[in-house]
């Protein structure tokens, strides 16, 4: 049923029955008129056509013409035949000059009774001076006539018979001829309407689904401009002008959502990164902050006299307090790196270079403990990142594996590698040592800030927990691979970076 509903509100339909309508009413008004007018206006015509004839009489009977009887006699007979008329045509003494119909001559009392009848002003047509018209119905056959009366300029009578049922059958023929018509039309017109609304409606359906995919934020889709410039036309090119500018403000909305949700995004992780600060900072500094109060209150309650003892105190006190500035350092340092805030100043620099320097600066803690290092420079192997944060990376991983190493076969080794990779562009960087493997499970947490595999290291031995984490942010900045992995007399610690040729 619905279905049915929307099917009568489509525009062809209402345009087919709109047709339908407007030729049921003009059929209806020409039958209308047919019947209210066309009698008056057959009679109006007839009248003009019997005053036309008589004007003619007039001039054949003329005294110049009265000679030519014969002649006068063929053209009575033509107009006769012509205009379907009886013509009676009486001189003096009601003798007949001449008449085209022998019913209309065989009684002369009959045409006396219609001259008496003339004389009425029942049924008149027309009249004036010289002339009358009337409608005269004859009772013996039921005939209806129109008779015209005149008196020609030289006094003879004229009268003309003519019988008006032709103009009933007239209208009847007529009526049928407009219902044939109306139907053939009605016909004809569901064929032309079918043709004709599918390329009118075409246009708007087009623009109703260019309409409605717009309303679900769909602006793929536009109007096909044609050369005509019609209302359509210009329709579809104000839509399509629409569309692109919703399109264009829709996608600054979207933008402007997008930097406000970064901005929120930026604040959130602000917040969290000053909760994950404290946090932090509130965690590890407990210990250092607990010796120095203890070593303070020592102090201050000259708790040991002896100036070699305060000496000692106060160097833990500047230690402790040392270990705190650098932990501190570390901790925002590593914020920055995390919630990338921190800007890169990436360049072209040697890596086998800033390794040299690096194990240069540790060459005093190596010595004391006896460690082998191994790195085959290879000279030049140029990397494109920011050198002071690889510097970092490679002491992190660097004093990790001073701290860890252990002697295997008689030796502390810790061996460097440099091992370009041309295809894949990158070239990576690997620090092994000699000593003990990190147990599987322990091999994704040391990346983790503060976490430590032998918790009963000393505090000046073990460090504050942040040097892998750092490793594991500043890798992430540049998106490279980084880890760890267990070898068979030890453990190696890789990063890659971008080659330079």
């Amino acid at each position: 049923m619905k279905n049915v509903k929307n099917k009568f509100k489509s525009i062809r339909i209402k345009l087919f029955l709109t047709l339908c309508i407007a030729v049921v009413v003009i059929i209806s008004f020409l039958i209308l008129t047919n019947n209210f007018v066309l009698e008056s206006f057959y009679l109006y015509s007839k009248t003009k056509d019997l005053i036309s004839i008589y004007d003619r009489l007039n001039t054949y009977y003329s005294e110049n013409q009265i000679e030519n009887s014969n002649e006068i006699e063929t053209e009575l007979e033509k107009i006769s035949i012509n205009n379907n008329f009886d013509i009676l045509i009486c001189g003096q003494n009601n003798i007949i000059v001449y008449s085209t119909n022998r019913n209309f001559l065989s009684n002369i009392d009959e045409i006396t009774s219609i001259k008496g009848t003339l004389g009425r002003n029942e049924n008149i047509v027309y009249k004036n001076k010289k002339v009358v018209i009337r409608k005269f119905k004859d009772n013996n056959n039921g005939i209806t006539f129109m008779i015209f009366n005149a008196t020609l300029d030289n006094n003879y009578k004229l009268y003309i018979r003519m019988p008006v049922a032709p103009i009933y059958e007239s209208v009847k023929i007529s009526n049928n001829f407009l219902f044939l018509i109306g139907g053939f039309t009605i016909l004809i017109a569901g064929v032309v309407v079918s043709f004709i609304s599918r390329k009118f409606t075409n246009p708007i359906l087009e623009l109703n689904d260019i309409a409605n995919k717009m309303s679900k934020l769909d602006f793929s889709h536009k109007y096909r401009i044609t050369d005509t410039e019609d209302e359509v036309n210009n329709l579809g090119k104000s839509i399509n002008t629409m569309s692109d500018k919703l399109e264009r403000t829709i996608k600054q909305l979207k933008e402007t959502n997008i930097e406000l949700e970064k901005d929120i995004e930026e604040k959130s992780k602000i917040d969290e990164m000053r909760k994950q600060f404290i946090s932090d900072v509130s965690h590890e500094l407990k210990t250092p902050i607990a010796l120095i109060q203890g070593y303070s209150e020592g102090l201050i309650e000259n708790v040991n006299k002896d100036e070699e003892n305060r000496k000692f105190y106060a160097e833990v006190i500047l230690d402790e307090a040392n270990k705190m500035d650098k932990l501190v350092q570390q901790l925002l340092e590593l914020m920055k790196l995390e919630y990338g805030k921190r800007e890169f100043n990436n360049k072209k620099f040697n890596i086998c270079e800033l390794i040299e320097e690096v194990i240069r600066k540790s060459t005093v803690m190596l010595e004391e403990k006896n460690i082998e290092v191994k790195f085959e420079n290879q000279n030049e192997v140029y990397v494109e990142a920011d050198d002071f944060y690889m510097e970092q990376v490679v002491t992190n991983y660097f004093t990790n594996a001073i701290k860890h190493v252990k002697e295997q076969e008689g030796k502390k080794i810790i061996e460097i590698s440099v091992l370009p990779n041309v295809d894949k562009n990158t070239v990576r960087i690997s620090v092994f040592n000699t000593g003990d493997q990190i147990q599987e499970e322990n091999l994704n947490r040391i990346w983790n800030r503060f976490y430590k595999i032998d918790e009963s290291r000393t505090r000046e031995d073990g460090g504050t927990g942040i040097g892998l984490s750092l490793v594991k942010a500043i890798m992430n900045n540049y998106k490279k691979e980084y880890g760890v992995i267990n070898k068979d007399n030890g453990v190696e610690f890789y990063f890659d970076l971008k080659l330079v040729l």
